[in-house]
C-alpha cells in the first residue's frame, strides 16, 4: 500500500483525494447545544442529506432529509410533538421514520416511511451512524475519558473548510507547517521524537522549543501545571516513550484524529484536541470539522475560563490561516487533476496508506448505501 501512495504522488491512480470516508463508524454531526428543543437542522454525510431533530420531550433523531412523499427536504418542516411534519402536504415522521398521512383516504395502504440513521449523543456533540445500521451496535463511540473529569474546562465546536478530508489530516500531523503560523508561534521548532503505526493508526511524537509568540506565552502559562520541560529522556520500543520534557502526539485512530499536549509528572493530558473531518458532499471537497477541545484546569481555579478564553481565541487564528492553506491545497489538486504534492517524512506517508487502506471508492459507496 505504501508504495502505491508513492506511485500516486508522481499523478497516477490512486489518488488519496478521490477516497472516500467509510460510513462505518460514529461521525459527530453537531454540537448538541446547536440543536434547540422543537427544532430540526439539516446535515449531511456524503452528499446524502440527514436531518436531525429535538422533539418536545428533547429526544434527539436523525432521519433521511426527504419527504417519501415529494422528496421535500424534511428539515423545512416543523417539530410537532414528537414528530417532524413536512412543510408541504403534512405528512408527519415518527423516530422510526414511519409517516402518518392526515388525508390518507379509508382502506388505502400507508406509504413507506424514510430511512432512520442510528444517533447518539456523547461529549456535547451528536454523532450519526451513516453506514449499515446493523452494524452500529457493533461499532463503538470514540472514547474520550477525560471529557467526563472536573479537571478539564471543555468546549465543543464545529467549522467548515473546502478540502478532502486527507489534507486535514495531513496538516495536523506534520507539524512543521507551523512555519504558516509563525505570526502566532514565534520561533516554534518542533523535534520529531518518534513515529508508531499499527492497524487502524499512525502515531507522531514532537517535543518543541518556542521562546517568542503567543505559543511561548502559552508555554509559560503551562508553568501553572507543573515544571518546564526538559530534552527527551530515552525512547522506548513499540510503544510511546517516557520523556522527561513536554511531549506533543499527533494521532489518527480511523478516521479521527486527536492532538494531546503531554506534561512530565501531570497525571492527564495538558490540553487535548479532538476531531472528525465530516465529509458533506458527495465529492468529499466540503469538509466539516467537529470536536472538542479539553484544557487542563489551572491549580488557581479562577484562571480556568479566561484560559479558555485565550485559547479559543488561539485556535481560532491557527484555524483560519490552516483553511487558507488547506483550500490553496484542493484547488491546486482540481486544476491539475491529479495529487501532485511531493512528500518527503515517512509518516505522512504512513498516514495516506492508512486513509487510503481504510477508505471507500465511489462504487463501494454505492453497494453501502444499497445494503444500508
Amino acid at each position: 500500500m505504501l508504495e502505491q501512495v508513492r506511485t500516486g504522488l508522481l499523478g497516477s491512480e490512486p489518488d488519496l483525494r478521490k477516497v472516500g470516508l467509510d460510513p462505518n463508524f460514529w461521525y459527530p454531526m453537531l454540537v448538541a447545544k446547536d440543536l434547540k428543543k422543537g427544532k430540526a437542522i439539516p446535515v449531511s454525510f456524503a452528499g446524502e442529506p440527514i436531518v436531525l431533530v429535538r422533539t418536545q420531550s428533547n429526544k434527539i433523531y436523525a432521519l433521511e432529509n426527504r419527504c417519501a412523499h415529494r422528496q421535500m427536504p424534511l428539515s423545512f418542516g416543523i417539530v410537532t410533538g414528537e414528530r417532524l411534519r413536512c412543510c408541504y402536504h403534512g405528512w408527519a415522521y415518527d423516530e422510526f421514520g414511519r409517516p402518518a398521512v392526515p388525508y390518507l383516504p379509508d382502506g388505502a395502504p400507508p406509504p413507506r416511511g424514510v430511512r432512520v440513521y442510528p444517533c447518539r449523543t456523547a461529549y456535547g456533540l451528536i454523532f450519526v451512524f451513516p453506514g449499515n445500521a446493523a452494524l452500529a451496535e457493533r461499532v463503538p463511540l470514540p472514547s474520550l475519558t477525560s471529557f467526563h473529569s472536573n479537571d478539564y474546562v471543555t468546549t465543543c465546536f464545529s467549522r467548515k473548510i473546502a478540502c478532502h478530508y486527507s489534507f486535514i489530516h495531513e496538516n495536523l500531523m506534520d507539524m512543521n507547517h507551523q512555519f504558516l503560523h509563525r505570526r502566532w508561534m514565534g520561533k516554534f521548532q518542533p523535534k520529531l521524537l518518534a513515529f508508531r503505526k499499527g492497524p487502524g493508526f499512525v502515531e507522531v511524537d514532537y517535543t518543541f522549543d518556542s521562546l517568542e509568540g503567543i505559543f511561548g506565552r502559552l508555554q509559560h502559562m503551562a508553568a501553572m501545571y507543573g515544571r518546564p520541560g526538559k530534552e527527551p529522556r530515552a525512547e522506548a520500543s513499540g510503544h510511546r516513550a517516557e520523556y522527561d520534557g513536554d511531549v506533543m502526539t499527533v494521532a489518527t485512530h480511523y478516521p479521527y484524529q486527536s492532538l494531546t499536549l503531554h506534561r512530565p509528572k501531570l497525571d492527564g493530558p495538558l490540553l487535548q484536541l479532538w476531531v472528525a473531518y465530516v465529509s458533506a458532499d458527495r465529492e468529499e471537497r466540503m469538509n466539516r470539522p467537529c470536536g472538542v477541545l479539553l484544557i487542563r484546569k489551572p491549580a488557581i481555579r479562577l484562571l480556568a475560563y479566561p484560559l479558555r478564553t485565550f485559547f479559543q481565541y488561539f485556535v481560532d487564528a491557527i484555524f483560519e490561516e490552516d483553511r487558507f492553506a488547506l483550500e490553496a491545497e484542493q484547488r491546486a489538486h482540481d486544476m491539475q487533476g491529479a495529487d501532485w504534492n511531493q512528500e518527503i517524512l515517512p509518516f505522512i506517508l504512513e498516514l495516506r496508506a492508512l486513509l487510503m487502506s481504510a477508505g471507500i471508492t465511489a462504487s463501494t459507496r454505492v453497494d453501502l448505501s444499497a445494503a444500508s
